[in-house]
Protein backbone atom coordinates (compact mmCIF):
# COMPACT_ATOMS: atom_id res chain seq x y z
CA UNK A 1 0.00 0.00 0.00
CA UNK A 2 1.28 3.46 -0.89
CA UNK A 3 1.49 5.68 2.21
CA UNK A 4 3.25 8.63 0.62
CA UNK A 5 1.43 11.94 1.20
CA UNK A 6 0.10 13.72 -1.83
CA UNK A 7 1.93 16.93 -2.79
CA UNK A 8 0.05 20.12 -1.97
CA UNK A 9 -1.84 21.49 -4.95
CA UNK A 10 -0.74 25.05 -5.67
CA UNK A 11 -3.54 27.53 -6.52
CA UNK A 12 -1.64 28.65 -9.63
CA UNK A 13 -2.10 26.03 -12.34
CA UNK A 14 -0.25 25.82 -15.65
CA UNK A 15 -1.14 23.34 -18.38
CA UNK A 16 -0.07 23.07 -21.99
CA UNK A 17 -0.36 20.84 -25.04
CA UNK A 18 2.70 20.54 -27.26
CA UNK A 19 1.82 21.07 -30.92
CA UNK A 20 2.47 17.77 -32.71
CA UNK A 21 3.50 19.42 -36.00
CA UNK A 22 5.71 22.38 -35.23
CA UNK A 23 7.41 24.16 -38.12
CA UNK A 24 11.10 23.43 -38.55
CA UNK A 25 11.98 27.09 -39.17
CA UNK A 26 9.23 29.36 -37.86
CA UNK A 27 10.90 29.54 -34.44
CA UNK A 28 13.69 31.63 -36.00
CA UNK A 29 11.37 34.60 -36.57
CA UNK A 30 8.78 34.23 -33.81
CA UNK A 31 10.45 37.04 -31.85
CA UNK A 32 9.76 39.31 -34.82
CA UNK A 33 6.18 38.13 -35.30
CA UNK A 34 5.52 38.73 -31.59
CA UNK A 35 6.59 42.40 -31.66
CA UNK A 36 2.97 43.70 -31.51
CA UNK A 37 2.52 41.67 -28.33
CA UNK A 38 5.70 43.07 -26.82
CA UNK A 39 4.49 46.61 -27.45
CA UNK A 40 1.12 45.86 -25.86
CA UNK A 41 2.76 44.16 -22.89
CA UNK A 42 4.93 47.19 -22.14
CA UNK A 43 1.78 49.22 -21.46
CA UNK A 44 0.06 46.34 -19.69
CA UNK A 45 3.01 45.86 -17.33
CA UNK A 46 3.05 49.57 -16.48
CA UNK A 47 -0.62 49.23 -15.56
CA UNK A 48 0.20 45.97 -13.73
CA UNK A 49 2.60 47.80 -11.43
CA UNK A 50 0.04 50.48 -10.68
CA UNK A 51 -2.66 47.89 -10.01
CA UNK A 52 -0.32 46.00 -7.69
CA UNK A 53 0.34 49.14 -5.64
CA UNK A 54 -3.39 49.73 -5.25
CA UNK A 55 -3.90 46.05 -4.37
CA UNK A 56 -1.12 46.29 -1.75
CA UNK A 57 -3.03 48.92 0.17
CA UNK A 58 -6.29 47.10 -0.39
CA UNK A 59 -4.88 43.95 1.19
CA UNK A 60 -3.26 45.92 4.00
CA UNK A 61 -6.57 47.58 4.90
CA UNK A 62 -9.12 44.86 4.16
CA UNK A 63 -7.25 41.55 3.86
CA UNK A 64 -8.62 41.10 0.34
CA UNK A 65 -7.24 41.61 -3.16
CA UNK A 66 -9.75 43.78 -5.07
CA UNK A 67 -11.39 41.33 -7.43
CA UNK A 68 -11.37 43.51 -10.60
CA UNK A 69 -7.65 44.19 -10.09
CA UNK A 70 -7.06 40.48 -9.46
CA UNK A 71 -8.60 39.59 -12.82
CA UNK A 72 -6.51 42.26 -14.53
CA UNK A 73 -3.16 41.29 -13.01
CA UNK A 74 -3.69 37.57 -13.51
CA UNK A 75 -4.72 38.39 -17.09
CA UNK A 76 -1.44 40.23 -17.70
CA UNK A 77 0.50 37.21 -16.42
CA UNK A 78 -1.61 34.93 -18.61
CA UNK A 79 -1.05 37.08 -21.71
CA UNK A 80 2.70 37.23 -21.00
CA UNK A 81 2.86 33.47 -20.62
CA UNK A 82 1.02 32.80 -23.87
CA UNK A 83 3.50 34.99 -25.73
CA UNK A 84 6.36 33.21 -23.97
CA UNK A 85 4.89 29.82 -24.87
CA UNK A 86 4.78 30.87 -28.53
CA UNK A 87 8.29 32.37 -28.48
CA UNK A 88 11.45 31.55 -26.54
CA UNK A 89 9.80 30.79 -23.22
CA UNK A 90 8.88 27.36 -24.59
CA UNK A 91 8.39 27.28 -28.41
CA UNK A 92 5.50 24.95 -27.67
CA UNK A 93 3.08 26.14 -30.36
CA UNK A 94 2.99 27.78 -33.78
CA UNK A 95 -0.46 29.20 -33.12
CA UNK A 96 -0.26 32.98 -32.76
CA UNK A 97 -1.21 34.22 -29.28
CA UNK A 98 -4.54 36.03 -28.91
CA UNK A 99 -4.67 39.68 -27.81
CA UNK A 100 -6.72 39.19 -24.67
CA UNK A 101 -6.35 39.01 -20.89
CA UNK A 102 -8.95 36.25 -20.67
CA UNK A 103 -8.37 32.54 -20.98
CA UNK A 104 -8.93 31.18 -24.48
CA UNK A 105 -10.35 27.66 -24.15
CA UNK A 106 -9.00 26.31 -27.44
CA UNK A 107 -5.50 27.80 -27.12
CA UNK A 108 -2.90 25.11 -26.34
CA UNK A 109 -1.78 26.54 -22.99
CA UNK A 110 -3.67 27.83 -19.96
CA UNK A 111 -2.67 29.58 -16.75
CA UNK A 112 -5.21 29.92 -13.98
CA UNK A 113 -5.06 31.19 -10.40
CA UNK A 114 -7.80 30.68 -7.83
CA UNK A 115 -9.06 33.91 -6.28
CA UNK A 116 -8.07 34.08 -2.57
CA UNK A 117 -10.98 35.10 -0.36
CA UNK A 118 -8.63 36.18 2.43
CA UNK A 119 -5.01 37.33 2.40
CA UNK A 120 -2.66 38.04 5.30
CA UNK A 121 -2.26 41.74 6.07
CA UNK A 122 1.13 41.08 7.64
CA UNK A 123 2.57 38.94 4.85
CA UNK A 124 1.83 41.61 2.26
CA UNK A 125 4.56 43.73 3.85
CA UNK A 126 7.35 41.19 3.39
CA UNK A 127 6.48 38.40 0.96
CA UNK A 128 7.12 40.27 -2.30
CA UNK A 129 10.69 41.22 -1.40
CA UNK A 130 12.04 39.44 1.70
CA UNK A 131 10.36 36.04 1.68
CA UNK A 132 10.65 35.63 -2.09
CA UNK A 133 14.42 36.29 -2.23
CA UNK A 134 15.41 32.58 -2.34
CA UNK A 135 13.08 32.08 -5.30
CA UNK A 136 14.37 35.19 -7.05
CA UNK A 137 17.85 33.67 -6.96
CA UNK A 138 16.56 30.45 -8.49
CA UNK A 139 14.45 31.97 -11.26
CA UNK A 140 17.28 34.36 -12.03
CA UNK A 141 19.15 31.26 -13.18
CA UNK A 142 16.10 30.02 -15.09
CA UNK A 143 15.51 33.27 -16.96
CA UNK A 144 18.85 35.05 -16.81
CA UNK A 145 19.69 37.78 -14.31
CA UNK A 146 17.87 39.64 -11.57
CA UNK A 147 15.63 41.50 -14.02
CA UNK A 148 14.41 38.22 -15.45
CA UNK A 149 11.93 37.92 -18.30
CA UNK A 150 10.97 35.42 -21.01
CA UNK A 151 13.31 37.09 -23.49
CA UNK A 152 15.34 34.00 -24.26
CA UNK A 153 17.97 34.24 -21.52
CA UNK A 154 19.06 31.89 -18.77
CA UNK A 155 18.47 28.16 -18.63
CA UNK A 156 15.04 28.38 -20.25
CA UNK A 157 16.51 30.27 -23.20
CA UNK A 158 19.27 27.69 -23.65
CA UNK A 159 16.83 24.78 -23.51
CA UNK A 160 14.43 26.35 -26.01
CA UNK A 161 17.36 27.05 -28.31
CA UNK A 162 18.20 23.33 -28.17
CA UNK A 163 14.54 22.64 -28.95
CA UNK A 164 14.78 24.94 -31.98
CA UNK A 165 17.84 23.10 -33.25
CA UNK A 166 16.04 19.78 -32.73
CA UNK A 167 13.08 21.06 -34.74
CA UNK A 168 15.35 22.23 -37.54
CA UNK A 169 17.22 18.94 -37.78
CA UNK A 170 14.59 16.34 -36.91
CA UNK A 171 11.25 18.13 -37.14
CA UNK A 172 10.46 17.06 -33.58
CA UNK A 173 10.51 18.69 -30.15
CA UNK A 174 12.04 16.18 -27.68
CA UNK A 175 9.32 15.35 -25.15
CA UNK A 176 11.67 15.20 -22.18
CA UNK A 177 13.02 18.63 -23.04
CA UNK A 178 9.50 20.05 -23.30
CA UNK A 179 8.55 18.60 -19.93
CA UNK A 180 11.61 20.19 -18.31
CA UNK A 181 10.91 23.58 -19.91
CA UNK A 182 7.34 23.43 -18.64
CA UNK A 183 8.54 22.60 -15.14
CA UNK A 184 10.86 25.60 -15.09
CA UNK A 185 8.13 27.92 -16.35
CA UNK A 186 5.65 26.51 -13.82
CA UNK A 187 8.09 27.42 -11.05
CA UNK A 188 8.49 30.94 -12.47
CA UNK A 189 4.75 31.57 -12.67
CA UNK A 190 4.16 30.37 -9.11
CA UNK A 191 6.79 32.81 -7.87
CA UNK A 192 5.29 35.57 -10.01
CA UNK A 193 1.86 34.99 -8.46
CA UNK A 194 3.32 35.08 -4.94
CA UNK A 195 5.49 38.14 -5.52
CA UNK A 196 2.56 39.98 -7.15
CA UNK A 197 0.56 39.47 -3.92
CA UNK A 198 -1.98 37.28 -5.71
CA UNK A 199 -1.65 34.39 -3.25
CA UNK A 200 -0.27 33.68 0.22
CA UNK A 201 0.71 30.11 -0.74
CA UNK A 202 4.51 30.01 -0.74
CA UNK A 203 5.91 28.55 -3.98
CA UNK A 204 7.33 25.06 -3.45
CA UNK A 205 10.97 24.38 -4.23
CA UNK A 206 9.82 21.63 -6.56
CA UNK A 207 10.21 21.10 -10.28
CA UNK A 208 6.83 19.81 -11.44
CA UNK A 209 7.66 18.79 -14.97
CA UNK A 210 5.25 17.96 -17.75
CA UNK A 211 2.37 19.54 -19.60
CA UNK A 212 0.01 19.02 -16.66
CA UNK A 213 1.19 19.22 -13.06
CA UNK A 214 -1.65 17.01 -11.86
CA UNK A 215 -0.32 14.25 -14.09
CA UNK A 216 3.13 14.79 -12.57
CA UNK A 217 1.69 14.49 -9.05
CA UNK A 218 -0.11 11.26 -9.93
CA UNK A 219 3.09 9.81 -11.36
CA UNK A 220 4.93 10.65 -8.11
CA UNK A 221 2.31 8.70 -6.15
CA UNK A 222 2.35 5.65 -8.40
CA UNK A 223 3.64 2.53 -6.58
Amino acid sequence: MNTQAAPLVHPARLTAVLDPRLSRWLWLIKWLLALPHYVALVFLWVAFVGASVVAFFGILLTGRYPRPLFHFTTGVLRWSWRVAYYTFGALGTDRYPPFTLADVPDYPTHWELAYPEDLSRGLVLVKWWLLAIPHYLVIGLFLGGVHASWAGGGLVGVLTLFAGFALATTGRYPRGLFDLVMGLNRWVLRVAAYAALLTDVYPPFRLDQGSDEQRSDEEELAP
